[in-house]
């Protein structure tokens, strides 16, 4: 995909200031759900469900995902509806951070694998209210020739969050109540500053004539491909601490946890100035295709690694790599569908569909772990997600390179 970076006016241009404060705005989405759902709510599900919390997990982030897909398009509709008026969508990030904090109660309150699915399916919707007008706000106000590198600090989220999530297994002495209410205050800290800030929404650069044919085929080539890198995303969010405990079945879970936690927190934090390098240089060249599929290889490249590493260290290097790939990936595809969408009025709308492919990967990741996995070996899943991921690498080379 190619455009001309002068397009955009000097007025149109946000400060790199702004830039940041939507960027820290999505750490504060990120916190919202990711300490959750790879550590907090494993333990928490394995604490409810002993023996059987393999399929109580499972059933969790299929109704989760249900709740999670309803949740982002019906947000984000009723933000476009909102800014139709001539309000603001800010209102609805705002209600998002306060609902999603009361879900953390809800769940933390939980004692039953029944009253845990619940909860959860309570969270996604909490959450999708905070995340769903968020990226049309990015969609609204920040140029296209600004949104690589946007798009690049969007991979600050990861690291920071899964920082927190290390910090907090650490903290043995603390409860689910304690933890929860550290993960509400860093939501509310990092999503004011965005809050505050005034909106302002730019012009579009001028495109050239798209045929309705090749725009829908071109968005849905790259609703596919984003779908297909993110089944392997969400396996691992989910099973990535079952997958580790496959590789050292001797060890204290408690002490596994920590382990994942860490590297965790190294593994997302590599992927930032890669990304933000990347989505700079997109911008300047006006040319994202190049650096997608390059990003789709590496991650594709970590999970082979993951496939056939039968210890510790090989193991979290594959993941380590595949977290560098696709963090990139997702990042910058994140500012490149945007310039796909077709009508400025449904952007929310819109961006709610594109969320399925986030959302969608946690109906099929589990049916995938549920049949080519067990608790001791997960290698042929592995090489599963490494091809999907590669091939959602190779069909953004299909969308139009004009456009």
């Amino acid at each position: 995909m190619s455009f001309s970076p002068a397009a955009t006016s000097d007025h149109d241009r946000r400060s790199t200031g702004f830039l940041l404060v939507f960027a820290l705005a999505n750490v504060g989405g990120v916190i919202g759900y990711l300490p959750l759902l790879t550590l907090l709510l494993p333990l928490k599900i394995e604490g409810l469900a002993g023996d059987a919390h393999f399929g109580v997990f499972t059933a969790t982030i299929v109704v989760g995902a249900i709740a999670a897909s309803i949740a982002n398009i019906a947000f984000g509709w009723a933000s476009d509806r909102t800014l139709a008026r001539g309000g603001e969508r800010r209102g609805w990030v705002a209600g998002g951070v306060l609902a999603t904090a009361i879900s953390y109660a809800v769940i933390a309150l939980a004692h039953t694998p029944a009253q845990i699915i619940v909860a959860v399916g309570l969270f996604q919707v909490a959450i999708n209210m905070l995340l769903a007008p968020l990226f049309a706000i990015m969609a609204d106000e920040i140029p296209d020739p600004q949104k690589g590198l946007t798009s690049g600090w969007l991979a600050l989220a990861n690291p920071v969050a899964s920082g927190l999530s290390a910090v907090l297994v650490g903290l043995v002495l603390l409860g689910d109540g304690a933890r929860f209410g550290v993960l509400g205050v860093a939501m509310v800290a990092c999503t004011m500053p965005l809050l505050l800030a005034r909106a302002r929404a730019v012009g579009r650069r001028a495109a050239a004539t798209i045929r309705p044919a090749v725009a829908r085929r071109d968005l849905a080539i790259a609703w596919g491909s984003r779908m297909a890198v993110q089944v392997a995303g969400n396996v691992l969010a989910l099973y990535l601490l079952y997958y580790f405990e496959s590789l050292e079945p001797a060890m204290p879970h408690g002490t596994i946890a920590v382990r994942v936690g860490r590297l965790l927190a190294i593994a997302y934090a590599l992927p930032l100035p890669v990304a933000v390098i990347a989505g700079r240089l997109s911008d300047r060249i006006g040319r994202r295709k190049p650096f997608l599929l390059a990003a789709a290889m590496v991650a594709a490249g970590g999970l082979v690694a993951m496939a056939i590493g039968g210890n510790w260290r090989l193991s979290a290097a594959g993941f380590a790599l595949y977290a560098v790939g696709s963090a990139v990936f997702l990042a910058l595809h994140a500012g490149f569908a945007m310039q796909l969408l077709p009508d400025p009025r449904h952007r929310g709308r819109d961006l709610g569909l594109i969320n399925l492919t986030n959302t969608l990967p946690a109906l099929i990741g589990p049916v995938l772990a549920w049949l080519l996995a067990t608790p001791s070996n997960f290698a042929g899943l592995m090489v599963i997600l490494a091809v999907l991921t590669f091939g959602g690498g190779l069909a953004i080379l299909a969308i139009d390179g004009n456009r």
